[in-house]
């Protein structure tokens, strides 16, 4: 018997063939939308390392970032509103089809050509267009995905097509998994080039589902045309519209601001640029489903109980207990969105306005992404949109307004009284506590978040007593007087007095780069000469380093500074000596400048050059030669990573004189750079040599401060006494060697804090 008699028996029927089109659509429609937000989401961390190198590795890039992504999803959102507005879902899929081909010519992501240097201002308008031409059309191409792929499922007369919003789980499932995937095995295991190959490979398998779906939506729509005519309900009022977009704007900007909050102090990396932003997608997942993951309700119940530290933690002070600081931010953040994103999914449309809702959500994304990335920085000295979306973040809650406005001011008003009169008062005297009340004001501080403790079932008490915290450890911080405040796009700048008056420091962040002596001990004031303190003081790595390669070459002709922080550097440099610094942030070259606020500069070399940009380009753009070559680009305990890279050494070899030495400045408290250093410099044959101060003692007492600091040569003679004194820094094997396309900053951070 032939194998081809029975073959007519076996033809599976229609009916059957639609019976199974339709139980396994959820599964192809839920497979589709998770490939998509994979991809989408695999974008960002990769696209913003590639163009890190351009930008010093500032965190800033990042919120820039974020804004575009989030612009190019309201355009995408709103391509696919006109689209389910104007075509059949079976057309739509169609058009779509042809925009996946079109976009697919583009591939694969890379830096467009003809963008150099960015320019000295307006960094973020280019950084904007930047992106927008290298990867605007596949973002948008993929951004439109979510929402028409979930239209067409409601529209595909499915059982389950009355609530296709828990398609929106697998969506953000997806842009879940490629965020957390990003810094644990994508980052550490593949370079840049083989992950723009990959991703291409992804997009080619995302187009095949999506011409799946478009066949299944042809062959569905049809007979579910009446299906969707049904339960139509009125549009949806303004009020409920601008609900959908304060619900989705204040977690937006959450999102960057708790980010920018973060990466300042630790690193400029996607490995934890990534983590808020997938805590974000992952509240999504949380509630967008018929069954939440954690009830509305417990959400609401435990928010106070996380927020109340934060509230008098979250502005000034020092970050002793950064891994506590972490994941209080963090925790605070994700209850905060839980609680937004909650409510939102509480007040979803039907169906039918789907891709309305969306289009909405968008918006609102776009709003709390331009307030805190790109608003922001002009409107504020400081981070304070960080504390300002909490509190908005707070009015959110439900009953806050149960009882009425009038209710709501009347608990609020006694607090937010006392808020205003305290920064008032702060504002007309400059009034500054003495480091001596210090316990007092770690009183002041428990007692605060017991208060809101007591008030966590009243909303309004607890929002009035949050903005009280915030007013209290902003401007009444004892010890410590402010100055200035500047912000950039680099980060914030903070001058201030310390030791109730003896010294100026300036920080970024919670980072100290410099300080003046200003009073001897007895509190007269000093004259003479500013005395180089902090890492530079005589007798510290830095200034030892320096003697000794100067002692060998009997002086330097040329020297190049990167990083200029309060000018300190100025003062280890000898009469004759041609210094120049290379300072990438134009509010630490006005600032240092400003004899005002520190006089290094104007003592020790007031016709020292400063060229601004970043250094790695400028540097390698200069004509001269130097004959010592200083690292000291911190941008807060976040170093740029491209600046310690293979290409960038060799960049550094390439201006450096023959017999001339490096000196990198690596002191970190969450990065261990050592071995990094340590394997770059084989790669480029130079030797290299280590020492750890730990001999400083209490700033506040000496004013300086430890350091960790690499010299290298060519050859160990041309360090001078450095070889016969310092460790000798030898390859790790274990550590990476970073490069342009190749760095891993989880493994170096881990081994900071586990010593492994």
């Amino acid at each position: 018997m032939s194998i081809f008699e029975n073959a007519p028996d076996r033809v599976i029927p229609v009916a059957d063939r639609e019976a199974i089109s339709v139980r396994f659509a959820p599964t192809l429609y839920a497979l589709t939308l998770f490939a998509s937000a994979l991809l989408l989401f695999s974008i960002q961390p990769m696209f913003a390392k590639m163009v890190l190198p351009k930008l010093g590795g500032a965190p800033a890039v990042w919120s820039v970032a974020m804004v575009f992504f989030q612009t190019v999803l309201l355009a995408g959102y709103a391509y696919a509103h006109v689209l389910e507005r104007l075509l059949s879902p079976h057309r739509a899929a169609l058009f779509h089809l042809l925009l996946i081909g079109a976009t697919a010519t583009t591939l694969p992501i890379a830096i467009a050509s003809g963008w150099g240097a960015p320019p000295s201002e307006g960094i973020a308008f280019w950084l904007f267009g930047l992106f927008a031409v290298s990867i605007g059309l596949p973002f948008f191409t993929l951004s439109a995905s979510a929402p028409l792929l979930q239209s067409w499922f409601a529209a595909s007369g499915h059982p389950q097509a009355g609530n296709p919003y828990v398609l929106y789980a697998a969506s953000n499932l997806g842009s879940f998994a490629a965020l957390f995937a990003y810094p644990v095995v994508v980052e550490p295991l593949l370079t840049l080039k083989t992950q723009a190959a990959i991703w291409s490979l992804g997009f080619g398998i995302l187009a095949v589902l999506i011409a799946a779906v478009g066949l299944l939506t042809a062959r569905t729509a049809a007979a579910a045309v009446t299906k969707i005519e049904v339960e139509r309900d009125d549009a949806p009022s303004v009020g409920r519209r601008l609900r959908w977009i304060g619900l989705a704007a204040i977690p937006s900007g959450l999102v960057i601001a708790v980010t920018a909050h973060l990466t300042t102090d630790i690193a400029a990396a996607p490995f934890l640029w990534v983590v808020p932003l997938a805590l974000y997608l992952l509240t999504f997942v949380a509630v967008f489903r018929e069954r939440p993951f954690i009830s509305h309700a417990t959400v609401v119940r435990l928010t106070p109980f996380v927020v109340a530290p934060l509230a008098v933690s979250l502005i000034g002070g020092e970050r002793v207990f950064w891994v506590t600081t972490i994941a209080l931010n963090l925790l605070a953040f994700t209850m905060l969105t839980l609680t937004c994103h909650g409510e939102l999914y509480a007040i979803r449309p039907k169906p039918h306005r789907l891709t309305e809702f969306y289009l909405c959500t968008s918006a609102g994304g776009v709003i709390g992404g331009a307030f805190s990335g790109l608003a922001a920085p002009y409107l504020f000295n400081g981070n304070y949109e960080y504390p300002i979306l909490v509190a908005a973040a707070l009015l959110c809650m439900p009953g806050f307004f149960a009882g009425g406005p009038r209710k709501a001011l009347a608990e609020a008003l006694p607090w937010l009284a006392l808020s205003a009169a305290l920064t008032l008062a702060w504002y007309l005297t400059r009034l500054h506590l003495p480091a001596t009340w210090d316990m007092w004001f770690q009183i002041v501080s428990a007692a605060l978040a017991a208060g809101m403790l007591f008030q966590h079932s009243r909303p309004a008490g607890f929002f009035a007593l949050a903005i009280l915290s915030f007013a209290v450890t902003a401007f009444w911080r004892p010890g410590i007087a402010p100055i200035e405040t500047a912000r950039s796009f680099f980060g914030v700048h903070k001058v201030v007095e310390v030791a109730d008056g003896r010294a100026r420091a300036l920080y970024h962040g919670t980072t100290m780069h410099g300080a003046q002596l200003l009073r001897n001990d007895d509190g007269t004031p000093r004259s003479g000469p500013p005395i180089p303190l902090t890492y530079y003081y005589a007798g510290g790595p830095i200034a030892e380093a320096i003697a000794a390669a100067r002692d060998v070459k009997g002086g330097f002709d040329r020297v190049a500074a990167v990083g200029l922080g309060t000018g300190t550097l100025a003062c280890l440099s000898h009469r004759g000596e041609r210094w120049t610094f290379f300072e990438i942030d134009p509010v630490v070259v006005r600032i240092a400048r400003d004899p005002r606020r520190f006089d290094f500069l104007s003592s020790c070399a007031p016709e020292t050059p400063i060229v601004l940009g970043d250094a790695r380009l400028t540097l390698e753009a200069s004509r001269d030669r130097y004959d010592l070559i200083v690292l000291d680009a911190f941008s807060s305990d976040a170093i740029p990573v491209h600046l310690l890279t293979r290409e960038a050494f060799a960049g550094y070899l390439s201006k450096l004189s023959p017999h001339g030495v490096i000196v990198a400045h690596i002191s970190n408290r969450h990065l261990d750079l050592a071995p990094v250093v340590a394997n770059v410099a084989q790669t480029q044959g130079l030797v290299a040599f280590l020492r750890e101060d730990n001999s400083a003692g209490d700033f506040l007492k000496g004013f300086k401060t430890n350091a960790r600091v690499v010299v290298l040569a060519r050859d160990a003679g041309d360090t001078g006494s450095i070889a016969g004194k310092w460790a000798r820094l030898q390859p790790d094997p274990k550590a990476a060697t970073w490069s342009d396309d190749y760095s891993d900053i989880l493994t170096v951070m881990l081994r900071k804090k586990f010593g492994w």
